[in-house]
Parts: C-alpha cells; sequence; structure tokens
C-alpha cells in the first residue's frame, strides 16, 4: 500500500464538521466521495483533527492509502477540485511513509478566531458579528494566566471521550487589527472537543468586564465545562495551520 498526504482547505458552513455523520453532510464524506470517483475504488481518509460543525480550514490535512501509486499532477488535482464543492478545495497531495499518520505524527495546530463589529455582507458566515467593545488587553492577560497551565478541563465539552485533558499551549493572544476587529490566536499540541471555542467565549466574558481574572483562573482550575463561559459560535473559527515534522513533509514515499 501507498500512503498519500492531501493539504486541503475548506468552508464548513454547509458541513456537520470534518468527521462523517448518520445525520448531515461532512467534510470527510465529500472527500471520500470524490476521490472514489475519480479513482474508482473506495477511499478512506483520515484527517489531521476533527474541526466541529461549521468551523472553517484555511490548512488541513488527511491521508489515504491506495494499491498502486497514483499520478500527482495538477491536471489529477485540478480534475478532484472539478468533482468536489467550490467550498472545498484540494492543494496538494504528496507521498509520505506507511508510518506518517495525518493525525497521529503532527506536532501542533494553530487556529484562529474571527470577532468584528460591524456587519459585513461579504463575511456573513465568515466571522462572529460581536457588537460590543471588548477590551482586548486585559483578554490578553487571561491569555498569559492560560499558558500557566495543562489541564482544560473547563474547557471541553461534558462529553469527549479522551483519555486526559492536557494539552501544551505554545502561544495564545488577541490582535487588534483595527478598532472594530479582532483576531484570537493559539497554538497547541493538541485541542479537546470545544475547547478553542469556548475559550474564546469567556474571553469575551472578560472583555467586556462581566468576568475578572481571578474568576477565570478559577474557572481553570475548577476542571469543570459548567464553570466556563458559552462556546462563542462555529462561524469565527479557523484552522489555519497544521504542523509535522521535517521528515513527513520531505514529499517522499
Amino acid at each position: 500500500m501507498v500512503r498519500y498526504f492531501i493539504e486541503l482547505s475548506y468552508r464548513g458552513t454547509a458541513y456537520h464538521g470534518w468527521q462523517t455523520q448518520a445525520n448531515g453532510i461532512s467534510i470527510q464524506t465529500t472527500l471520500e466521495a470524490a476521490l472514489t470517483q475519480r479513482l474508482g475504488r473506495p477511499i478512506y481518509v483520515v484527517g489531521s483533527g476533527r474541526t466541529d460543525s461549521g468551523v472553517h480550514a484555511k490548512q488541513q490535512f488527511a491521508h489515504f492509502e491506495v494499491e498502486e501509486p497514483i499520478n500527482q499532477s495538477e491536471s489529477f488535482i485540478y480534475s478532484l477540485n472539478c468533482i468536489l464543492p467550490e467550498d472545498i478545495a484540494i492543494h496538494r497531495i504528496f507521498p509520505v511513509q506507511a508510518n506518517h499518520h495525518a493525525r497521529f505524527s503532527a506536532i501542533y495546530r494553530y487556529y484562529q478566531y474571527y470577532v468584528s463589529r460591524q456587519k459585513d455582507a461579504f463575511q456573513n458566515g465568515l466571522t462572529y458579528h460581536f457588537r460590543p467593545h471588548l477590551n482586548h488587553e486585559i483578554m490578553n492577560e487571561a491569555c498569559k494566566m492560560l499558558r500557566q497551565y495543562t489541564d482544560f478541563q473547563s474547557f471541553s465539552k461534558a462529553r469527549a471521550n479522551v483519555n486526559h485533558f492536557h494539552c501544551r499551549i505554545d502561544f495564545t493572544y488577541w490582535e487588534r487589527i483595527n478598532d472594530d476587529d479582532l483576531t484570537f490566536h493559539i497554538q497547541a499540541n493538541r485541542f479537546l472537543w470545544g475547547m478553542v471555542r469556548t475559550i474564546v467565549g469567556t474571553l469575551l466574558e472578560i472583555g467586556q468586564g462581566r468576568m475578572n481574572l481571578e474568576q477565570f483562573e478559577q474557572i481553570i482550575l475548577a476542571k469543570d465545562r459548567n464553570a466556563a463561559g458559552r462556546a462563542a459560535p462555529a462561524n469565527g473559527l479557523y484552522l489555519v495551520e497544521v504542523g509535522y515534522p521535517a521528515e513527513v513533509m520531505e514529499h517522499r514515499a
């Protein structure tokens, strides 16, 4: 068997997340259908992570296996993109070693969350229209506090099927783009189910002055999802980068 990585991006608005669902269309199912149609055999893909319903990806990776090497030409990728809907785009397909795994070989994931005070007809479904003024400086103080901890059970959905709630956050901060727009940045080795959106929702409470830093720290220490704020909507969240060791990205079989 020959294993290939796919680099792709997608607008998640019309999909019930990455993972195949019994009750809705997913990115995974749509991608598998296109590959199966083009290659003439059933194809199963494994993603680097499971983005939630409505979440977007500027960069996502997945892998699949076939018995014989495939054509990696631009025309092959173009033909796949013609099969796929307009809101999913394949950028690269390249061979990797048999032990390279889209999910387990990844060493970090980087997300951004976009907030805007102004309604924009061209950004509908792509940013969170949030009218209140926000103090991004105090929100960044809370971000510094986040980096002091590794257990984020308070920011994980209660039904998360995981062995532990520990994550290594590499960086997290808010960037003020202009008077109306803010972007949240966070990178970690792994993320829990719903973690980024719940962190954002809680930080928005701090930015409005409805929660102080001491209360925020108590939420982290509580290890209880009920202690944190509500999750921010999915439409403002983007997976923007997935990192792998250099040997994975050398494009060698």
